[in-house]
């Protein structure tokens, strides 16, 4: 095949449709000369391919999904009136999971939190339940937040990760010591994503048809069996293949080995959350489930592939504030603060219409009044753009109390809540090590914190050693005698 033949009609165009004059040579000035400015098909490709890659989500870069169906099989419409939720409903659903910490190119295997990020494509619109492999979190205020995530990333001088300095931040905030001991435990090295629960953690309303309230929590278990890796695995994994948690969910769905997960929730009524010996809104707490037992929703299934992963799984802007009619916030600091930070972080990652995306879209019309901006695509013609209007287009009205709220009163406070009876930062986490791991679970454990002390300095060392005494007296001592002895 002749360089000729290569220009014929039908080749590649450019963006604008017009052939494009060749995709093997830029036009310059004789042979050896330089590129002519107006080569505008090269002047193209290199400005799109300057822009190809997308900013990388702050936490949870690393990641990949597959979509899937939801099946509602029990009846919850006593608690919820979200169509999603109700008996026999199959709703259309994406899946991403991820690591929190690391950048796009770091090894799955690495030891972190897994995100477990899920969109519903209901008939009443979008919802998003983003959550993660644990059901709690480290900290319980969204002011927070960004201190926590630049913690776990790179010092500004040498550009490392370095564990004193996340040591440092976990000890002085000693509300994480539950998530810390789920992390450090066999949970933070998930076998695969196949083989791991997700939950909500954030508690969430739930409003059903005569407009009854209830807190919920969602705790999707996995059909395949929980199993995790060694260090050691994780560590030879993380060599041999580090994109091996990717490769599994991709190979597994490819085979027809459709991976599922059964939502359970916990239900907890609307007053009770006033006087229960615990707040209901901390989400570094789990509710006892002897107080609040598990109710089957429904399955999970994951049974497609994406087809392009940059169009649908990188693109894809997930936020616990996409909320559907029988599904509300709740008091959570963290939850409300979420729900403006994440579709803010995806206008600043993605651009103004990221909603506009087909991953994003949802399966229902749409009539907004959020217009213009960059690469807007869907509009609304010359019909109004502004509501109340007297042109025909609908606006929304709602007036009065909403059925998705909470009363509140009181002085404007900086405080993450009210302690009650059994509100302590280690309690639970004490409970996590003596009553859940076994002998060894706990050993495992010790050698885990002990390695990852190694290069935490004074006064930081310290308070870690008092942080896993407060936890449990034993496992603390046997901290920091490896450490000590290392």
């Amino acid at each position: 095949m002749t360089e000729n033949t290569m220009k014929r009609p039908g080749g590649s165009t450019m963006t604008t449709g017009a052939p494009a004059a060749s995709d093997r040579n830029a036009l310059t000035v004789g042979p050896d000369g330089p590129i002519l400015l107006h080569d505008v098909h090269f002047l193209e490709q290199m400005a799109h391919f300057n822009r190809e890659k997308v900013i990388e989500r702050q936490p949870h870069a690393k990641g990949s999904g597959a979509f899937g169906e939801f099946e509602t099989t029990e009846d919850v419409s006593a608690y919820t009136k979200a169509a999603v939720f109700q008996p026999g409903s199959r709703t259309e659903m994406l899946a991403r999971f991820s690591t929190v910490a690391g950048e796009m190119g770091s090894p799955d295997t690495w030891r972190d939190v897994r995100g477990f990020s899920l969109r519903f494509y209901t008939s009443d619109g979008n919802y998003d339940m983003v959550g993660n492999n644990t059901p709690v979190f480290f900290i319980r205020d969204a002011m927070k937040f960004p201190h926590f995530i630049r913690s776990q990333k790179r010092l500004p001088d040498s550009g490392l990760r370095d564990s004193h300095m996340q040591w440092d931040f976990w000890t002085l905030n000693p509300e994480s010591a539950h998530q810390v001991t789920y992390l450090m435990g066999d949970r933070g090295l998930p076998r695969t994503w196949r083989n791991m629960n997700g939950y909500s953690s954030h508690t969430y309303m739930w409003v059903n048809a005569a407009g009854e309230k209830f807190w919920v929590k969602y705790h999707f278990k996995t059909n395949q069996g929980t199993a995790t890796f060694t260090n050691a695995e994780a560590a030879q994994m993380a060599g041999a293949d580090a994109d091996f948690h990717r490769r599994d969910l991709f190979s597994a769905i490819a085979r027809g080995e459709h991976p599922s997960w059964t939502l359970k929730v916990q239900v907890m009524p609307y007053e009770e959350a006033k006087t229960y010996r615990l707040n209901p809104f901390d989400l570094t707490k789990i509710w006892p489930h002897e107080d609040y037992p598990l109710i089957t929703v429904g399955t999970m299934t994951l049974n497609r592939n994406p087809e392009n992963h940059f169009a649908q799984i990188e693109q894809a802007a997930f936020s616990p504030g996409n909320l559907v009619p029988g599904i509300g916030l709740s008091p959570d600091k963290m939850l409300l603060g979420r729900a403006f930070a994440y579709n803010d972080a995806h206008r600043n990652r993605i651009g103004a219409n990221f909603h506009q995306l087909p991953v994003n879209q949802p399966k229902v019309p749409v009539n907004t009044y959020m217009i213009d901006g960059p690469m807007a695509y869907h509009h609304t013609g010359s019909q109004p753009v502004y509501a109340p209007n007297s042109g025909g287009r609908p606006w929304a009205d709602e007036v009065g109390e909403v059925d998705d709220g909470w009363e509140m009163d009181g002085a404007m406070v900086r405080q993450a809540y009210t302690l009650r009876a059994d509100d302590d930062d280690f309690s639970q986490a004490g409970d996590l090590v003596r009553r859940v791991f076994d002998d060894a679970a706990r050993d495992r454990l010790v050698e885990t914190v002990s390695g990852a002390l190694a290069g935490v300095r004074s006064p930081v060392l310290e308070r870690a050693f008092d942080y896993w005494k407060s936890i449990d007296a034993d496992v603390g001592a046997r901290i920091e005698a490896a450490v000590r002895s290392a």
